[in-house]
């Protein structure tokens, strides 16, 4: 029996903002990125939830629907707007390589994706690249109880969960004492990751993001109430710096390139020098000289989808769009147009 056939969206987009599912509401910035490809791209771009498609394998093909039954082909060029660490292997990221092996290009690959989801596997690729890391220790089906015992675990000590974001899930333990008190209430669900206290960045980092190899964006992040994290999340402010620190910008850049990231946020802890954020040159002073007196820098994480504020860093919306149509020229492009999906 020949299979049924069924109807196919007409005139599909060729650039995906792929986001969460709904009803979760887009971040301000991920709103005016899409308002810009719109802008540029017309019908050629389109917003797609997770929670709309429907992916499997039909007639010995690869298919994607819709929870309609429309077949949807896959676009040029996926920009994928979720938080790695909200994202599940056998879920979100399974859409991502689903689509990259029906031909589409994402922006930063399933790969990437995956990574930036494990604090874990971050570390090892950043180390195996010969940047500077945190000292860390995890574990696999070891008890946290046995795991603090372990001999020559340093203190105080930074105790993260492997999959946090936002800053979540992350405290000092002072000394070993309190390291061992909390281990027994910790959930046994999260694996938890024993990391080295970079003592001169307490409370402050620097956000640099990167978009195509170049830093566009960096930030001195603090926290509001003296806590070790300085998340904006978390109620954290920031002081814009882009050009105050040339060698973190550098660094950073080689991060997103050892994780395989073509957009991403690299958040570097100050591993030295004065630990009050020095003040940053506004743009009627211009950038500072990059033969000024500058610290070493640690990587404390990397994040596939940063935040991009046009306040606070104006090239970073530009700088994707541009790195977009640089995907949509590459050989391959069918450069047609159409729209689907919900915006």
């Amino acid at each position: 029996m020949a299979p049924r056939a069924r109807q196919a969206i007409e005139a599909p987009a060729q650039v995906w903002v792929l986001v969460r599912e709904h009803p979760v509401p887009l971040f301000a910035s991920t709103s005016a990125l899409v308002a810009e490809l719109e802008r540029i791209h017309g019908p050629r771009c389109a917003v797609w939830h997770t929670d709309e498609l429907l992916m499997g394998v039909e007639d010995g093909r690869l298919i994607l629907r819709t929870l309609g039954g429309l077949d949807v082909p896959p676009p040029k060029v996926v920009l994928v707007r979720q938080v790695p660490g909200s994202m599940d292997g056998n879920r979100e990221i399974a859409l991502l390589r689903h689509l990259e092996l029906m031909g589409a290009t994402l922006v930063n690959p399933a790969s990437a994706h995956r990574r930036c989801g494990s604090k874990l596997e971050q570390l090892q690729h950043l180390a195996l690249a010969g940047l500077p890391v945190p000292d860390s220790l995890t574990y696999a089906t070891a008890p946290l109880t046995g795991v603090v015992r372990t001999p020559g675990l340093p203190t105080p000590c930074v105790v993260k969960s492997g999959s946090g974001k936002g800053g979540q899930q992350v405290f000092l333990a002072p000394d070993r004492g309190m390291l061992k008190a909390v281990a027994g209430s910790l959930t046994p669900d999260t694996t938890w990751l024993l990391q080295e206290y970079v003592a001169a960045s307490h409370g402050r980092d620097l956000r640099v993001v990167v978009v195509d190899g170049q830093a566009v964006g960096a930030q001195v992040r603090t926290s509001s109430d003296g806590s070790l994290a300085a998340n904006l999340a978390r109620g954290g402010g920031a002081q814009v710096c882009a050009g105050r620190y040339p060698r973190a910008e550098a660094l950073a850049v080689e991060a997103a390139r050892a994780l395989g990231l073509a957009i991403a946020g690299v958040d570097l802890l100050f591993a030295s020098g004065d630990p009050e954020a020095p003040e940053c040159p506004d743009e009627a002073e211009g950038v500072a000289d990059p033969e000024d007196a500058e610290g070493g820098y640690v990587i404390g994480e990397v994040n596939a989808v940063p935040g991009i504020s046009p306040r606070r860093m104006p090239q970073a919306i530009p700088a994707i769009t541009a790195y977009v149509d640089r995907l949509l020229r590459a050989p391959g492009s069918t450069g047609s147009t159409g729209s689907t999906g919900s915006t």
